[in-house]
C-alpha cells in the first residue's frame, strides 16, 4: 500500500497542477484578447524580416496590400521605436496572424506590379504575375536584402511560379519561428506572474496538499477519480469550470479558517512550517503552472498507466494461490536420464549387494 499511496499523492498533485495551469492560461488569454500582444510581436518580426525597422517602407506597403489589409480593420500605423515589444505591448488593430501564402503572394505582387496597391504601373497593369515580371521590376522595391531574397526565389524556381512562392513562404515561416519564440518566452513570464497571484490568492501550497493527501485516503480516492475523468474527457478549458473542479476536490486550499498557509494547522513540520516553507510551497505550484496543462496532462496519462500496473501486483501479493499443491515426498521423485528421459533405478531398487 505504501507504493500505491505515493503514486496517488503524485496523481493528486498533477491534477492540481492541471487545474491551476488551466486557470492561469484562461487569465492570460483574457489579457491577450485585450492587449493583442501577439499582433505587436508579429508586426515587429515582419519589420525585421523585411529590413524595415521604422515600418515606413516595405512593411507598410505589405500591410496596406489588399491580401493583408483585408484581414484587419483600419489603417496600418507602425509602432513607436524599433526595440522588441515589451510584455504588455499593445497590438492595436493589427492582425495576430498572417498566412504565409498571403504574405508571399502580396510580396510577389508588389515586386511585379509596384509598391503601392493602387499605384500599379501602366506598363504592367494588365500583366499577370510572372517570374520575368518580378525579375524586371524587383529593383523598384529599393530594398537590397529583400531584392536578393526575391531574385533567389526566381532563380531557384526554374520557371515554376509555385516553387518561387514556396521559397518565399519558407523564408517567412523561418522568421515567424523566431517571433513565436519571443512570444512564448514573454507568455511564460506573464503566466508565472499570473500563477503567483492565483496561487497566493487561493493559497495553493504544494507541500501542504502533498502532506494532506499522504494521510487522507478518502482525499486520494477523490483526486484519483478526478484524474480518471480528466484522462477520459480531457482537462477543462474554462476558468470557472476549472475552479469549480479544484474546489470540489476538498483539498486544503483557500484562506478560510480551516486552511491556514502552514503545512498543518498544529504547527508541526519544523522548517517546512516556517514562512519560507510556505513561500516554497507557493513557488512550486507557480512554477508547475508555468509548464502548462498539456505538459501535465501527458504526465498524468503515463502515471495512470503505472498505477494500473501497481494495483494488481499489490493484490496478488496479499492473496495466496488456492491451486498451489504441496510438493511430493522426496523419495517419490525419480531421477531422469539426461539421454533418454526414462526413470533410472535408485539404490533401493537394486537391493543389497
Amino acid at each position: 500500500m505504501f507504493g500505491s499511496a505515493i503514486v496517488d499523492v503524485g496523481i493528486g498533485l498533477i491534477v492540481v497542477f492541471i487545474l491551476v495551469s488551466t486557470i492561469c492560461t484562461a487569465v492570460r488569454e483574457g489579457i491577450e484578447s485585450i492587449l493583442k500582444t501577439r499582433a505587436a510581436y508579429l508586426e515587429h518580426g515582419i519589420r525585421q524580416l523585411l529590413h524595415d525597422k521604422g515600418g515606413n517602407g516595405l512593411a507598410k506597403e505589405l500591410y496596406q496590400h489588399p491580401l493583408v489589409s483585408g484581414i484587419f480593420s483600419g489603417d496600418y500605423k507602425p509602432a513607436d521605436g524599433t526595440d522588441k515589444p515589451g510584455l504588455w505591448a499593445r497590438g492595436r488593430n493589427l492582425p495576430s496572424y498572417i498566412n504565409a501564402k498571403n504574405f508571399s503572394q502580396a510580396l510577389m505582387d508588389i515586386a511585379a506590379h509596384g509598391k503601392q496597391a493602387g499605384d500599379i504601373n501602366t506598363a504592367t497593369a494588365g500583366q499577370p504575375i510572372s517570374l520575368e515580371a518580378i525579375r524586371k521590376n524587383v529593383a523598384e522595391i529599393q530594398n537590397p536584402q529583400v531584392q536578393r531574397v526575391l531574385l533567389h526565389a526566381v532563380n531557384s524556381a526554374q520557371g515554376d511560379m509555385n516553387k518561387a512562392q514556396k521559397v518565399i513562404e519558407d523564408w517567412f515561416n523561418s522568421g515567424m519561428d523566431r517571433v513565436s519564440g519571443w512570444y512564448k518566452r514573454s507568455t511564460q513570464m506573464i503566466i508565472f506572474g499570473i500563477a503567483v497571484a492565483v496561487v497566493v490568492s487561493m493559497n495553493i501550497n504544494t507541500l501542504r496538499v502533498a502532506n494532506y493527501l499522504s494521510v487522507n485516503q478518502s482525499a486520494r480516492e477523490l483526486v484519483v477519480k478526478e484524474a480518471g475523468t480528466i484522462t477520459a474527457n480531457g482537462a477543462p478549458v474554462d476558468y470557472k469550470v476549472a475552479e469549480s473542479h479544484l474546489q470540489a476536490l476538498t483539498l486544503p486550499i483557500g484562506w478560510d479558517g480551516d486552511h491556514p498557509a502552514w503545512i498543518n494547522s498544529r504547527g508541526q513540520g519544523g522548517a517546512w512550517n516556517s514562512f519560507w516553507g510556505v513561500v516554497l510551497g507557493w513557488l512550486i505550484t507557480a512554477f508547475a503552472a508555468t509548464l502548462g496543462a498539456p505538459f501535465w496532462f501527458d504526465i498524468l496519462n503515463k502515471i495512470m498507466v503505472v498505477r494500473s500496473t501497481v494495483k494488481p501486483k499489490e493484490k496478488s501479493q496479499d492473496e495466496g494461490s488456492e491451486d498451489r499443491q504441496p510438493a511430493p515426498p522426496r523419495y517419490m521423485q525419480l531421477p531422469q536420464s539426461p539421454l533418454i528421459g526414462q526413470p533410472q533405478p535408485t539404490t533401493a531398487d537394486n537391493g543389497s549387494k
